[in-house]
């Protein structure tokens, strides 16, 4: 008995970073030490433009990492009980370069002011600790994925590049 087997290919979702970005009220982060061990965790944010800003606390690992400007990778994702597939969550991740920026500049007010209005009164409370530094991440380059075949190369500007067509996706 001969079965053939047709392979049914996923169509592309029309790409909506800024969308999932909007969406999104903290960034999942990856860094890394000085002795290259790898650290995860998340942070609150806000998007000034086209950098993301997080307020940190010296007493979490990746705020070292971060204000040394090591290697980062931040994840935007999709919540887990509004997909409707767990595979294929919707997801926006980013190289970024981070830079530390001055308490009580310009930036450091427009942010803060910012922080206040999305995330609450907590960020009067916070952003008064000595311990918690504003760091900026500047997207470099990255990637967005919103479904099975719909994977796309993403600049610095958060503007599609390309689709990922076939990309390491092969069947056995």
């Amino acid at each position: 008995m001969n079965h053939t087997h047709t392979e049914k290919k996923a169509k592309p979702v029309a790409p909506k970073v800024k969308e999932l970005i909007e969406r999104t009220k903290s960034v999942i982060l990856a860094t890394v030490d000085a002795e290259g061990n790898p650290n995860s965790s998340y942070a609150p944010f806000v998007q000034v433009e086209n950098t993301f800003y997080i307020l940190v606390s010296f007493m979490a690992k990746h705020t070292k990492n971060l204000s040394e400007g090591r290697k980062t990778s931040v994840m935007f994702i999709e919540d887990e009980s509004a997909t409707k597939q767990i595979y294929a969550r919707e997801r926006l991740t980013l190289e970024a370069s981070t830079s530390q920026i001055e308490r009580d500049s310009e930036t450091w007010n427009t942010v803060i002011t910012k922080l206040k209005e999305n995330h609450g009164k907590v960020v009067d409370v916070i952003s008064e600790m000595g311990d918690f530094i504003l760091i900026a991440l500047q997207p470099v380059k990255g990637s967005y994925v919103n479904g099975f075949g719909s994977a796309y190369f993403v600049d610095a500007n958060l503007e599609i590049i390309e689709h990922r067509n076939d990309v390491n996706h092969q069947s056995k």
